[in-house]
């Protein structure tokens, strides 16, 4: 069963794996940046938002990047005004004063770390390398400032949920492929765990990649476990093509028919 589910998955990742796929998809908007620095900036932002209906994603992530300029990086170096965001901006839970909240922060960690990139490096050490305490402490000071109770833009592991733009963000920079555009080199992609949310997660069900009920991090982490077997050095590696499922023209669940 393995080694068919194993053909199945490369078959897949032969066929959509191509950027000219991407949109819609919020990722599509990383590819406006050549430099690493800004790159992990657009790419935090992009995967902070990547919540409800898609073409409102788009919309919201379009809106907030371009009140950055083409270089975030020294724009958020040099400004002193984090009123960047306009005052009616809303993305479902997410408001103007959220957003800018959030930019502040990030702000804060390019200034401290020079990079996010830098400011993980950090996270680890003081970790002693466990990813998942790493997270808390990264998640926890680009959190500063939230009010109590409102959405949160990046999740912790410690609060037990499957941290899946989190973890979207992470693959974006760690992988390098014709889709996931990479740059960093403080993890591999053999440490990232699979992006999981509701689809992901009844997708994973069918193919037999987890029997847990629930969408959460010990889920997404069954699940990842999973792919490892398939893939050791990668186990992220499906995770857009899977993810393309009810998107793409002629993706559908029909696909596991012939399959399982």
């Amino acid at each position: 069963m393995q080694s068919k589910l194993k053909s199945f998955l490369e078959g897949l990742y032969y066929v959509y794996s191509r950027r000219g796929l991407i949109n819609p998809d919020p990722l599509f908007f990383l590819y406006d940046y050549g430099n690493v620095r800004d790159l992990e900036i657009a790419g935090l932002i992009a995967s902070s938002l990547a919540y409800g209906r898609v073409s409102q994603i788009m919309k919201s992530v379009k809106s907030v990047l371009s009140c950055l300029t083409h270089e975030p990086a020294d724009f958020l170096r040099n400004t002193q005004d984090f009123n960047i965001v306009p005052e009616g901006f809303k993305h479902r839970f997410t408001t103007a004063y959220d957003m800018n909240n959030f930019i502040r922060n990030i702000a804060g960690v390019i200034n401290e770390y020079s990079s996010i990139e830098g400011f993980l490096s950090e996270c680890l050490n003081s970790s002693h390398n466990n990813l998942l305490n790493a997270l808390n402490l990264f998640s926890q000071r680009l959190s500063r400032g939230r009010p109590e109770g409102s959405f949160s833009l990046i999740t912790a592991p410690e609060d037990g949920s499957a941290c899946k733009r989190l973890f979207l963000f992470l693959k974006w920079l760690v992988r390098h492929d014709d889709v996931d555009p990479g740059g960093w080199s403080v993890l591999t992609p053999r440490d990232l765990i699979i992006p999981t949310d509701t689809h992901m997660h009844q997708i994973s069900l069918k193919l037999g990649l987890t029997a847990r009920k629930s969408a959460d991090l010990k889920t997404a982490i069954e699940i990842t476990d999973s792919f490892r077997k398939i893939s050791p050095d990668d186990p992220t590696k499906y995770d857009f093509v899977l993810t393309r499922f009810g998107i793409r023209a002629g993706l559908s669940s029909l696909y596991f028919t012939n399959l399982l």
